[in-house]
C-alpha cells in the first residue's frame, strides 16, 4: 500500500523520513493517533478472550514510570544525605 498508510514497524529505515513527513501534526491528528493506539493496546491486550495480566500489569508500569518522572527533582532533593 501507500507509504501514508504503513504502520510504523512495517516502514524501512531509508522510508521513515518520508514517512514522518507524510503524518498528520495537527491536533486533530495528534489526537487520532492516540485514539487509534489507545483502541489498539485494547484490542491487544484487555478485550481477549483469554487475557492475562499483562495488559493491566503494562498500564501500572506506564503509570509508575510517568509518576516517578514527574517527581524526579522532587524526589532528589529529599533523598537522605550522609554529610548535611
Amino acid at each position: 500500500g501507500p507509504l501514508s498508510e504503513r504502520p510504523l514497524l512495517e516502514v524501512r529505515l531509508g522510508e521513515l523520513h518520508t514517512w514522518i513527513s507524510t503524518c498528520n501534526f495537527s491536533p486533530q491528528g495528534l489526537l487520532g493517533a492516540v485514539q487509534r493506539a489507545w483502541s489498539s493496546y485494547c484490542a491487544k491486550y484487555i478485550h481477549v478472550k483469554q487475557g492475562g495480566p499483562a495488559g493491566i500489569s503494562m498500564l501500572l508500569a506506564g503509570y509508575f514510570l510517568l509518576s516517578y518522572g514527574w517527581n524526579y527533582q522532587h524526589l532528589k532533593r529529599h533523598r537522605w544525605r550522609k554529610y548535611h
